[in-house]
């Protein structure tokens, strides 16, 4: 079933067909599946909009990067894990 559902959305998208809940279901389901990338993803987002900290897979601890021109090289910097603030409705 997967096999098919990739090859129909790919073949849309060829033909310049638009299928977008075809194609937004199939990366629902890729990202559902995968044991890392949508909080990996998120997280990622989350520090660059705004100063959020992120996990790492390949070393342990909380980071933050300084996100700059792609011309720079990025700063990465550890830092102490928060206790996240609850989060009211309406806010």
């Amino acid at each position: 079933m997967q096999r098919n559902w990739r090859v129909a959305v790919t073949t849309a998208i060829k033909h310049g067909v638009p299928v977008p809940a075809f194609s937004a279901s199939l990366a629902y389901f890729d990202s559902y599946r995968s044991a890392w990338l949508p909080a990996n993803l998120l997280q990622a987002q989350r520090d660059f909009f705004g100063a959020h900290t992120y996990e790492r897979i390949d070393k342990p601890g909380v980071f933050h990067t300084e996100w700059i021109e792609s011309d720079q090289k990025a700063a990465e910097k550890p830092t102490e894990p928060k206790t996240p603030e609850p989060h009211h409705a309406g806010e």
